[in-house]
């Protein structure tokens, strides 16, 4: 069945979340996990160009520990379960094409992610990378909802 799982996250509450059934489902086939975290380069406007020279560093430290710190805590839940798991992250402009190309360069047969359930306006506004990736990602994409804890 699935050998090799990909999970992205933005390290929020419904990917821990979703880790839990993900881990349950890569300890029954017997499948590893990789935790995926993409991070946003650095956009900045500035009319004092001195200050990008300042900021770059900064912001890539910080952006590396904070994404390094997101990736560890999810798969820190996999670990828990029982389930062999690495942490990737990466620097890129679309999370949604740097989760297939980590699907495609990691050798994963499954990309397992968490949605937040964005509806509306906002979905339409910003999208949603879940559904991107459904669009576009060429291997099964398992979808995992968190269930709404407020009466309809």
């Amino acid at each position: 069945m699935f050998t090799h799982i990909l999970f992205p996250t933005d390290g929020g509450a419904p990917s821990l979340e979703a880790m839990v059934p993900c881990a349950r489902l890569a300890l029954s086939v017997g499948a590893r996990l990789t935790v995926l975290h993409v991070s946003a380069p650095l956009h900045f406007l500035t009319v004092r160009p001195g200050l990008l020279t300042d900021m770059a560093p900064l912001y890539s430290v910080h952006r590396h520990d904070v994404a390094n710190a997101c990736a560890e805590q999810v798969a820190a839940v996999a670990r828990a379960h029982g389930v062999a798991c690495d942490t990737l992250v990466v620097e890129h402009e679309s999370p949604c094409q740097a989760i297939i190309e980590a699907a495609r360069t990691q050798h994963c047969d499954l990309v397992a992610m968490a949605s937040h359930g964005l509806g509306g306006w906002r979905a339409w506004l910003i999208g949603s990378e879940t559904h991107k990736v459904l669009s576009h990602s060429t291997i099964p994409v398992l979808v995992l909802r968190q269930q709404d804890s407020q009466p309809a």
